[in-house]
C-alpha cells in the first residue's frame, strides 16, 4: 500500500487561533457523549485529552446519542470531491458516535474549503458539525483540503490539507476522518489501518483458509496466501510489515514471519514440536509465541535479531496466547494451571504469574490495548454455553461484557484503543464485528467470504 501521503495544518491560522480552536471543542460532544460509557465510571476515560477544556461527565445509566453532522460532497473535481465525502462520511459513521445526516436534506450538496459556510443552512437541520473540504490534482497529486465546523458555535475546529498520489485515495480519505474523529471527540483516529484475518471458504468440512489482508473497513482485500495450507492466528509487527502466524502444512504446525510486501515468509526455529499463537512484542524485536510437548504447552520468546531463545513458562499445563503490555513489560495469557482456563500476568522475561481473571467460565484470547493511558485486556469467556468477547483492567478488577453470542472469539484491539474486532460465527460461517469500549457499538464489517481471526495493525506507517 502507497504510503507518501503528506500532511500540512491550515497555514493561515495563528498560534492563538489554533489555541482558541482547541479550547472551543463542540459543546455538543458534551451532550452527545453522556453515557458513553454507562456503568463504566472509573473504568474507561470517557473524557478528551488535557488539552480540551470540555470534561465529560458519564453517567452511569444515561441513553446515548450520535452526534448529527453532514459531509457534503467536497468541492473541486467532482468525482473525487464525492468519492472521499462519501469515505469520510462512512468512517464517522461507522464509529459509532456520529449520525451523518442524509444529504437530501442539506441546503447545500456541497462545500468548499476555501469559504465559510452558510452556518444557518445547517443549523436549520440540525447538524452540530460540518466536515467540507476541496480535492483538486496538482503537479500529479490529488490534494485535498479539509475544514471542520462547529456549526452552533459558528467557528472552525481544525483546518488541514494532505496530499497523495492517485492510487492512494481511500487512504486519503480515511486521514481526512481520522481528522475529523480525533477533533471532535478527542481520542485518536483510527480509520488509517488495516486488519489481516483468515478468509474461509468451502464446505464445513473441506474449509479452506488463506491469509488476508484489507482496510480496516473491508476495503481493499488482498490474498497473501492461496489455501493450500491452514493458516490461522496472523499478529500485525509494530511496522505493520509483517505477519506472524501458524502454518499447518504436511508436518506440524509452526509460526512463521511474512513480509506484507514482498510476500517471503520464514521459519520461527525448526523446532521439533507443535509451535502456535505467535506475537510480537512492542518494539518488534521479540516474538513469543507457545510450544507443545507430551501434552503440555509453555511460552518462549524469541529474540528477532539473535534468534536467542527463552523459556518463560513451565509445568504440566497449557499455556498460551501470550500478548504484551503496551510498554514491553508485562505479558498476559491463558492457562490451565489451575484447573480451568483463566488469565494471568507475568514479567516479559517469566516468572512467577498472578491470576487476573476470577469471574465464573472460562477466560482465553487475551490481548493488551496498545494504549498506555487506558490499558485494558480484551478476552474470550465462555460461560453458561455462550461466547462472550470482554474487557478488564490489567488487575483483572472493571470486568465487562461487549458482546456475546453462540461462538464469538479472537478480540483484536483498534490502534487507538477505543474498540475491538472479534470474529462471530452464525450460521455455520464466520464473520467480522466491531464494538466500541463502551458496548455502544457493535457492527459487522463485510469481507468477501467467511473471515476469522483478526488482527488489527498500528497506523499505516
Amino acid at each position: 500500500m502507497p504510503s507518501n501521503v503528506t500532511i500540512a495544518t491550515d497555514p493561515a491560522a495563528s498560534p492563538e487561533t489554533r489555541r482558541a480552536r482547541r479550547g472551543r471543542r463542540l459543546r455538543a460532544l458534551a451532550l452527545a457523549l453522556l453515557g458513553l460509557a454507562a456503568g463504566l465510571a472509573g473504568t474507561f476515560g470517557a473524557s478528551p485529552p488535557a488539552a480540551a477544556q470540555l470534561k465529560i461527565t458519564v453517567t452511569p445509566g444515561a441513553a446515548f446519542q450520535p452526534m448529527p453532522i453532514a459531509v457534503p460532497t467536497f468541492t473541486g473535481d467532482p468525482q473525487l470531491g464525492a468519492q472521499v465525502a462519501q469515505i469520510v462520511a462512512q468512517d464517522l459513521k461507522t464509529s459509532g458516535y456520529f449520525t451523518v445526516l442524509d444529504p437530501a436534506s442539506y441546503l447545500e450538496r456541497s462545500v468548499g474549503a476555501d469559504v465559510t459556510p452558510n452556518f444557518n443552512n445547517w443549523r436549520g437541520i440540525n447538524a452540530q458539525a460540518l466536515v467540507a473540504g476541496t480535492v483538486t490534482h496538482q503537479g500529479g497529486q490529488i490534494v485535498a483540503q479539509v475544514r471542520v465546523w462547529d456549526v452552533f458555535g459558528g467557528s472552525q475546529l481544525v483546518g488541514s490539507q494532505f496530499a497523495t498520489s492517485p492510487d492512494n485515495v481511500r487512504r486519503l480519505a480515511h486521514i481526512v476522518a481520522d481528522a475529523a474523529y480525533s477533533q471532535l471527540t478527542g481520542f485518536k483516529g483510527f480509520f488509517d489501518s488495516r486488519v489481516a484475518f483468515v478468509d474461509e471458504s468451502g464446505p464445513k468440512s473441506n474449509r479452506v483458509k488463506k491469509l488476508a489482508i484489507m482496510d480496516w473497513d473491508g476495503a481493499n482485500v488482498r490474498y497473501l496466501t492461496r489455501g493450500q495450507e491452514l493458516v490461522l492466528t496472523p499478529r500485525f509487527s509494530p511496522s505493520s510489515q509483517q505477519l506472524a502466524y501458524m502454518s499447518y502444512g504436511a508436518g506440524d504446525p509452526k509460526v512463521f514471519i511474512l513480509n506484507v510486501a514482498s510476500g517471503a515468509r520464514q521459519l520461527v526455529g525448526d523446532f521439533p514440536s507443535m509451535t502456535f499463537s505467535p506475537r510480537f512484542s512492542p518494539d518488534g524485536g521479540t516474538l513469543v509465541f507457545s510450544m507443545q510437548k507430551e501434552g503440555d504447552a509453555n511460552i518462549f520468546s524469541m529474540n528477532l535479531g539473535g534468534r536467542a531463545v527463552q523459556q518463560l513458562t513451565s509445568g504440566a499445563s497449557i499455556d498460551t496466547s501470550p500478548s504484551f503490555s503496551p510498554d514491553g513489560s508485562q505479558i498476559v495469557f491463558e492457562s490451565d494451571r489451575g484447573g480451568t482456563q483463566q488469565l494471568y500476568v507475568m514479567a516479559r522475561g517469566g516468572g512467577a504469574a498472578r491470576r487476573i481473571s476470577f469471574g465464573s467460565g472460562r477466560y482465553g484470547t487475551p490481548v493488551w490495548s496498545p494504549d498506555p493511558d487506558n490499558p485494558f485486556i480484551a478476552f474470550t469467556k465462555q460461560e453458561g454455553g455462550s461466547f462472550k468477547i470482554g474487557v478488564m483492567k490489567p488487575d483483572g478488577t472493571g470486568e465487562r461484557i461487549l458482546t456475546e453470542g453462540f461462538h464469538n472469539e479472537g478480540p483484536t484491539w483498534a490502534p487507538n484503543g477505543r474498540y475491538v474486532m472479534f470474529f462471530r460465527e452464525e450460521g455455520g460461517q464466520s464473520g467480522l464485528w466491531l464494538a466500541d469500549v463502551t458496548g455502544h457499538v457493535l457492527t459487522r464489517v463485510p469481507t468477501p467470504a467467511g473471515a476469522s481471526d483478526p488482527s488489527w495493525s498500528p497506523l499505516t506507517k
